[in-house]
């Protein structure tokens, strides 16, 4: 079957403008710039928590490198399909990213009056929804401080509030990056756990966080990579 080269998101994007004017100039430029910004500091803060926790446990680390090798034995080159069936990463990363979201607090403006319990939100107010406390709800996460992978089984996801777990943001202004952001952090933590060996120097207990658009600490935290003869 011959190979059918897909289209980068710029030339879907510049497609799309000239099939029926479907996005502008200016659209474009935001789909590029929202992609951009997502694709590496998101990505960046995501991926150092998460090789903290690993490093800080080793058990789960050992067991996703189990997972990683079972993997490469079949294919050396990671591709999607393979990645895909790294399944105990996944419940990995999407631990690390309730305990600790890229972006910790979204902004929405409520477009009609919305009636609560007990309040009235009017028309035009601006809502803040803090990501990172939700996450931490024990309603929906019992012992919410503690790192269990096991959260994320299908077993125990099930019938759980949909909006309990928004890392990406959720509804129609959701991260457009998601599923992209997913498979860097799944192809980093696979060739580096891979090749090394992670040991905390710094306690992420004793992190103290700093107010920005992505979670980031105020002081480095350090993990030391031990090379795999």
């Amino acid at each position: 079957m011959p190979y059918k080269k897909k289209l980068s998101l710029l030339d879907l994007l510049i497609a799309a403008s000239w099939r029926d004017n479907q996005i502008d100039e200016e659209g474009i430029r935001e789909e590029v710039d929202t992609f951009m910004f997502e694709g590496h500091d998101t990505t960046a803060s995501a991926l150092c928590f998460a090789l903290s926790l690993f490093a800080k446990h080793k058990d789960v680390q050992e067991k996703i490198r189990d997972e990683v090798r079972t993997i490469m034995q079949e294919d050396t080159n990671l591709t999607i399909s393979s990645l895909q069936k790294l399944s105990y990463l996944e419940r990995c990363l999407k631990e690390s990213l309730r305990l600790y979201p890229s972006v910790p607090l979204i902004f929405r403006q409520i477009t009609h009056d919305m009636q609560l319990k007990h309040y009235l939100i009017p028309s035009g107010t601006v809502c803040e929804v803090h990501i990172f406390s939700l996450h931490r709800r024990p309603e929906y996460w019992p012992n919410p401080n503690v790192f269990d992978p096991e959260r994320f089984l299908p077993e125990n996801i099930k019938g759980h509030h949909p909006y309990s777990y928004i890392p990406f943001s959720a509804g129609p202004r959701n991260c457009i990056g998601q599923r992209f952001a997913m498979i860097e952090l799944k192809l980093f933590v696979a060739f580096i756990l891979y090749n090394f060996e992670l040991e905390p120097v710094d306690e992420l207990d004793d992190l103290s966080f700093a107010l920005d658009l992505t979670l980031t600490s105020s002081k480095p935290f350090r993990v030391k990579f031990i090379p795999i003869p």
